[in-house]
């Protein structure tokens, strides 16, 4: 047969399970996530350990999307602010990823931690992010879940470097962006109020970051009942369409104006008008050294242990996949009823290490398909991210017989309370 000619139906050229066992000893499960399961890994010849992902493809089209969707990222991307794909196996039944392990802490760890915490050392994470999103952005790569449970400490050591880790949602930016998708608390404007959207929903995700990490609040909540997701999510949304949110005293009164102009124009409404990651980073708060060395830890931190470990903030920051669903009738109707779609598990947690508080609960919290017209779901309970702990909290369990439950009330009250949300924006405009 010619060079470079093939055969229709050739098979394709898998790694056997054994290519896998042979380099790698596979431990325990770390922790499910929505699309894969977390293992510790060692290489059997250097010792070194790694984070491996495994994705099942029996778990739906789906689930080997996103498998290809990270690969193809991670394959593109080497930064010092980025967790690194060390290597990848694809047999006929799993991909397996194995990627850097980070053994540190989550930022809100080592805040907790610090006998003295300033502007300085907010700073020096933003910075770090803004660093890393700058790079993605460079190569037209939108992250789409920036978030505080996807940054993590590399290491325990005093200066460790922040990695940001999870990219299964990561898209390339090849014109903008329609599907929506992403942590509710981080979503910005033009996503809720879907709008198409591109590279400035990162910066804002890190305006949110830093505005929680200078409080201790989040800027955007509602003090609905926990259960009551409709208006939760109605008025969330229609805060953040606003860019409703304050420096409220006495909060804000110890943090600098430079701190609060950098949050405000990273936090710009208008897409257009905010500021790049580029631009963050030449800001004077960041580069400049305008940051305040004043220490801001016993604020902060009761803010960040009243808002963040109590059950109701739990539910609030849920690890979501609000992806766009929508597809031509014809397929939509053929799907409508595959159980592989319709069971997969929709929560996006970071590809790091073990957390002794994770478990499976992102699972039966699928974000299921969606009705016509209708592009942001109900977000389901958060996952911790990193190698540190998880900060998930127990799910409200589904049982098993009612899948269509959860599918009922992500369909009709996220759909209700987003297009409240964007309806009562129009009016206002």
């Amino acid at each position: 047969m010619p060079f470079g000619c093939l055969t229709i139906g050739e098979k394709k050229d898998y790694n056997n399970p054994s290519d896998v066992t042979d380099k790698y000893d596979l431990g325990q499960i770390v922790k499910s996530e929505e699309f894969c399961e977390i293992f510790r890994a060692k290489d059997k010849t250097t010792m070194k350990m790694y984070t491996c992902k495994k994705f099942l493809k029996k778990d739906g089209r789906k689930v080997r999307k996103a498998a290809k969707n990270e690969i193809l990222i991670l394959k593109m991307v080497k930064h010092p602010n980025i967790l690194q794909l060390v290597d990848v196996f694809e047999t006929k039944k799993e991909y397996f990823l194995f990627l850097e392990l980070a053994t540190g802490r989550e930022v809100f760890d080592w805040i907790l931690d610090q006998g003295y915490y300033s502007e300085r050392d907010t700073s020096n994470v933003v910075r770090q992010v803004l660093e890393a999103v700058a790079y993605l952005h460079s190569l037209h790569i939108v992250h789409r879940n920036l978030k505080l449970e996807n940054l993590v400490y590399y290491n325990r050591l005093k200066h460790s470097k922040i990695v940001i880790s999870d990219f299964h949602l990561a898209k390339l930016e090849n014109g903008l962006i329609k599907d929506p998708c992403g942590t509710p608390e981080y979503l910005a404007p033009e996503v809720v109020g879907r709008q198409r959207y591109g590279r400035p929903v990162d910066c804002w995700a890190t305006g949110v970051i830093m505005y929680i990490l200078l409080s201790g609040n989040p800027p955007f909540y509602d003090e609905t009942d926990d259960d009551d997701y409709e208006n939760h999510d109605k008025n969330l949304f229609r805060k953040i369409l606003a860019g409703d949110y304050e420096f409220d005293s006495p909060y804000w009164d110890e943090i600098s104006d430079s701190a609060k102009s950098l949050v405000a124009r990273l936090m710009e409404v208008d897409q257009d008008q905010r500021l790049t990651a580029q631009e963050a980073i030449n800001h004077e708060w960041i580069s400049g050294g305008a940051a305040s060395d004043k220490n801001i830890k016993e604020n902060v931190c009761a803010q960040i242990e009243k808002n963040f470990a109590r059950a109701k903030w739990k539910k609030a920051v849920r690890v979501t996949t609000i992806m766009k669903r929508l597809r031509a009738p014809e397929q939509k109707d053929s799907r409508a009823t595959s159980p592989a779609d319709a069971t997969a598990p929709q929560a996006a947690t970071d590809p790091s290490a073990p957390s002794s508080a994770a478990t499976p609960e992102e699972v039966p919290a699928a974000v299921t398909e969606l009705p016509a017209g209708v592009e942001i779901s109900q977000p389901a309970p958060e996952a911790g991210a990193g190698a540190a702990a998880s900060v998930a909290e127990p799910q409200q369990p589904s049982p098993a017989p009612q899948e269509a439950e959860p599918t009922s009330r992500c369909n009709g009250e996220a759909s209700a309370a987003l297009h409240a949300a964007t309806e009562a924006g129009d009016e206002q405009g």
